[in-house]
């Protein structure tokens, strides 16, 4: 059974999208009120977000009209089920072209020389008394 807000949220994005049997709308209750996440083909999911999100703000601005009514607080979260965009970004600098894991488990050193002079001048100037 789903609820006047599920089924405002569905109706919508159905008559959006061009695979409107894949359109699935769930509701979590939390501290922060009423969690809608919304679930479409991946082929439909740049028509859902709209070009730089506009689609989505709206959808948003619509839910925040009716939870006024409602006196409840909603948050829409559009879910992206594409697991290899999840997962794996392209790196443009690997002539071998495989996917590379985002991972921030490993630190990074990209300090260039002028990144490092600018420290040591740094460490004398906090050694001066003044």
């Amino acid at each position: 059974m789903s609820t006047i807000d599920q089924q405002f949220v569905e109706y919508i994005v159905k008559s959006l999208v061009g695979h409107p049997d894949d359109v699935v709308v769930e509701r979590i209750i939390d501290e922060k009120g009423v969690l809608l996440s919304l679930t479409v083909n991946p082929e439909d999911l740049g028509r859902v977000i709209g070009k730089r999100g506009v689609t989505a703000q709206s959808l948003r601005t619509l839910l925040r009209a009716l939870g006024t009514k409602n006196d409840a607080r909603y948050n829409l979260k559009i879910v992206n089920n594409d697991d290899q965009r999840e997962n794996y970004t392209m790196s443009s600098d690997d002539p071998s072209d495989e996917p590379v894991k985002n991972s921030t488990d490993e630190p990074v050193d990209n300090a260039s020389d002028y990144s490092k002079k600018t420290r040591e001048e740094l460490a004398e100037l906090d050694d001066l008394d003044i």
